[in-house]
């Protein structure tokens, strides 16, 4: 199957390539045809390991891109998760589905009345950005020093070098030499908090006029926002900018709720440059624990030939 991530209507989202029976296929044979779907992430399904049966699993993934395999990725595990579900998994126990990945146990929720899956951020790397570090990065993205709040290396599989910039206009307007930050080996990300007071959708839409250029805005524009966000990861070759980047939201909303930038729930847009309507729903439980939600569409489904 082919669905669409972060997105209640199909195609405004992020793509995913599913396979769901990945069982006899050898780490070649996956990456040839990650390679071939030319998706960010194309995903296999497998039997959990005696491992990870024994701790609850009730599905094994493995995620690829054309480049590589990872660890962990956000929008592959709500996908992933829902067309297991909508082949017939039936998760040990009701409304909770545990994911197995190279990362490790990624429990996910799902709501009884929407269907929305949110799965557990994992476990956050995070350390600070030096000075000296940070001026190539600034320089190559098109920043000034005093655009950016904060500034942390993220890390929970994935690792994005993440900028809270001053202003939402900053995020959509800015346009980065995306061969020199490949040339510096690191994935950016930035955000910037929207205005508590005063939003509107006039605001908003002159806001996605600025983004596009002239351009058309998107059919579907994603509802008012708490923040907006944007993403750049290598695809092997090159940076390109990713639609909606469920892992990056996990790690970011880590970091930004503990020193209190945010408070949870809220509602993160990404996608507005590359006409996506993504929407990304952060809560966090009484334990501290913080949950990435989505809506999942079904786009394809078929057979494949592997």
């Amino acid at each position: 199957m082919q669905v669409d991530v972060f997105s209640e209507e199909a195609y405004f989202g992020n793509p995913l390539a599913v396979v769901l029976d990945g069982e006899g296929l050898d780490d070649a044979a996956m990456q040839r045809f990650a390679r071939w779907t030319n998706l960010s992430e194309t995903t296999f399904l497998l039997p959990p390991t005696p491992a990870g049966h024994a701790q609850g699993a009730d599905y094994r993934v493995r995620i690829f891109t054309p480049g590589g395999e990872l660890p962990f990725a956000g929008h592959p595990t709500l996908g992933s998760c829902h067309v297991w579900l909508a082949a017939g998994g039936q998760p040990h126990q009701a409304g909770r589905i545990v994911q197995e990945c190279a990362k490790g146990l990624v429990p996910l929720q799902q709501e009884t009345q929407t269907g929305r899956l949110a799965f557990a951020a994992p476990a956050l790397i995070r350390s600070d950005i030096a000075d000296a570090e940070l001026a190539p990065v600034l320089q190559a993205a098109g920043l000034q020093p005093s655009q950016v709040l904060a500034r942390q290396k993220l890390n929970n599989g994935p690792v994005f070098w993440a900028l809270l910039l001053d202003d939402p206009d900053t995020v959509l307007a800015l346009q980065p030499d995306l061969g020199a930050l490949h040339g510096l080996g690191m994935e950016l990300a930035i955000a910037a908090l929207h205005p508590q007071a005063g939003k509107t959708l006039i605001g908003r839409a002159s806001r996605e006029a600025r983004a596009f250029d002239g351009a058309a805005a998107p059919a579907a524009r994603p509802p008012e926002a708490d923040i907006e966000v944007r993403v750049w990861f290598s695809t092997g070759a090159s940076l390109s900018e990713d639609p909606i980047t469920g892992s990056l939201n996990a790690s970011l909303a880590q970091w930004l709720l503990a020193d209190g930038h945010l408070q949870a729930p809220y509602v993160a847009s990404q996608g507005i440059n590359l006409d996506r309507s993504g929407i990304v729903n952060i809560a966090q439980d009484a334990a501290g624990q913080v949950w990435v939600g989505g809506h999942v569409s079904a786009g394809i489904q078929g057979e494949v030939l592997l």
